[in-house]
């Protein structure tokens, strides 16, 4: 069970392995909160063309930028083990986190519940590609099992004893894992320029969700995790006419033409998957503050008249 908008490499490991993906849809009007009633409808969907065997969540969210809060996480926990679903948890933006939202992750929760939730089986992953390291070309990253039977363990360890992140990766995730303490020559230096990292973060993601939010035929819901925000845009028929016949997607269509007409690159939201009938991009809220208002306001005139031409 993975979510939908998903990050596009569960899909594709589905399909490599031969398995069955059973898609849950993600609340846009509440956040792209994860709604219990959803995974409820998927999983008895599901039954009918293979045996559910596990529930992905991405927490905080990619590509849609949301934080489960504690109650959410718990309601989780308890359809996963009630269903006998392993829980895995992708947690590789847990340090990017704004708005005042507090970042629980998965093992915390399950650890804090009563029997038998506390035994719930859990695999999360965690990255040195994210946070205030950002280091995506080193490759590394680590995955923790809670609550597996020993002969899980057994055969990870076989596995991870012929394949393994190079020394690099993992010099990055000793860092990762071991950041300076209080006391330690570096730690205020640390401390200072991995707040101005996460400030600035913050204001970006504030001003392009603001901004977003201005132009007629576009809605964005507040980004509070991860590095994106994924607003919904309002494609007229005829330009979904147009993209038919043209053999695409009307998202595809339009950020094509986006991309054609001001240089402006944003990933169509059909490559994430969305529900029938809504059209979506991703875009980062990377760059400098600056630049982010000149993007928009170069996005705004090309909106205005993608609306114009094809209303």
């Amino acid at each position: 069970m993975i979510p939908i908008p998903q990050y596009p490499i569960y899909s594709a490991l589905i399909a490599k392995h031969g398995a069955h993906q059973i898609n849950y849809y993600l609340d846009e009007d509440n956040d792209w909160s994860l709604d219990l009633a959803e995974l409820h409808r998927a999983l008895d969907e599901a039954r009918d063309h293979c045996t559910p065997r596990m529930l992905c969540v991405i927490n905080p969210g990619n590509p849609t930028g949301q934080v489960l809060n504690v109650e959410n996480m718990k309601e989780i926990i308890r359809f996963a083990h009630d269903n006998r679903l392993v829980l895995l948890a992708d947690e590789v933006y847990q340090e990017n986190v704004f708005r005042g939202k507090e970042w629980n992750s998965f093992r915390k929760v399950i650890m804090s519940m009563e029997a038998p939730y506390c035994h719930t089986e859990l695999a999360s992953c965690h990255s040195a590609s994210k946070g205030c390291i950002g280091e995506c070309g080193l490759r590394g990253g680590y995955m923790q099992l809670i609550n597996f039977a020993q002969v899980v363990y057994d055969a990870t360890a076989k596995l991870y004893s012929t394949k393994h992140p190079g020394s690099l990766g993992q010099v990055v995730i000793d860092i990762v894992v071991n950041p300076p303490v209080s006391g330690e020559p570096s730690h205020d230096t640390y401390m200072e320029e991995k707040k101005k990292i996460f400030d600035s973060l913050e204001q970006r993601a504030k001003l392009i969700t603001m901004l977003f939010n201005s132009i007629e035929g576009i809605s964005c819901r507040p980004i509070t995790g991860a590095l994106y925000a994924l607003p919904r845009v309002f494609i007229p028929e005829r330009a979904v006419d147009e993209a038919a016949k043209c053999g695409m997607s009307p998202d595809a269509f339009y950020c094509f033409q986006l991309l054609e007409d001001t240089g402006i690159c944003v990933v169509p939201g059909s490559g994430f998957g969305q529900r029938p009938g809504t059209y979506h991009f991703r875009i980062t809220i990377l760059p400098q503050l600056d630049v982010i208002e000149e993007l928009v306001a170069r996005f705004r005139v090309f909106h205005m008249k993608f609306l114009k031409h094809w209303k």
